[in-house]
């Protein structure tokens, strides 16, 4: 499926917010790509579809779950807004034909996050963080650095994440909390080699 019918589908199963923000996602996703030697054409369409199945209810959530029969950990089992990643990459599979495992693994896990991201996985998650729509306190400094070094921008969100999950009192997913991890030694690894 082309990129201008993927739009047009969007635009109906989206909220017009939600719409705008895809493309912004889009449009980030591509310009980190092309900085950080990624294929511009998986970023735009990762990008472009993340959110494809946010502005499903809980209960949709549910049934798309059933029928693709996806198994809810103890996390999302109390807060089915999580399930979105998941089901998004199956609605991409299926209804967008986007047989990509790499593109359908950026759009699973842009929420989350896991360890060992490879480049896609972290350029759709952090374009999801700071495209032009986002306006947060810190986001201009996440922008900049998001260009200048990816791992150290993720690692960034997650904590930023991580802290407001926290103070809403909310479930944090175990993937965020390994993929933090997982990045932290990263990044200390390198530092000392």
């Amino acid at each position: 499926m082309h990129v201008e019918d993927i739009k047009h589908i969007l635009q109906r199963k989206l909220t017009s917010k939600r719409y705008t923000h895809s493309l912004g996602v889009q449009q980030t996703a591509i310009m980190l790509a092309e900085i950080y030697h990624v294929s511009t054409e998986k970023a735009s369409i990762a990008g472009l579809t993340h959110d494809c199945a946010k502005d499903l209810h809980d209960e949709e959530l549910l049934k798309y779950a059933r029928q693709f029969d996806i198994l809810l950990d103890g996390v999302c089992k109390h807060q089915q807004q999580l399930l979105h990643g998941v089901i998004g990459a199956e609605i991409a599979r299926s209804e967008f034909q986007i047989k990509d495992d790499s593109i359908i693994n950026a759009i699973r896990y842009h929420t989350t996050g896991k360890e060992n991201m490879n480049l896609l996985e972290k350029i759709i998650y952090i374009a999801d963080y700071i495209e032009p729509n986002r306006d947060f306190p810190g986001v201009e400094n996440l922008r900049k650095l998001a260009l200048a070094d990816i791992d150290k921008a993720i690692l960034q969100a997650f904590d930023h994440t991580i802290n407001y999950v926290i103070a809403k009192g909310e479930l944090l997913h175990p993937l965020t909390i390994s993929a933090r991890n997982f990045l932290l030694v990263q990044l200390k690894v390198s530092r000392s080699e």
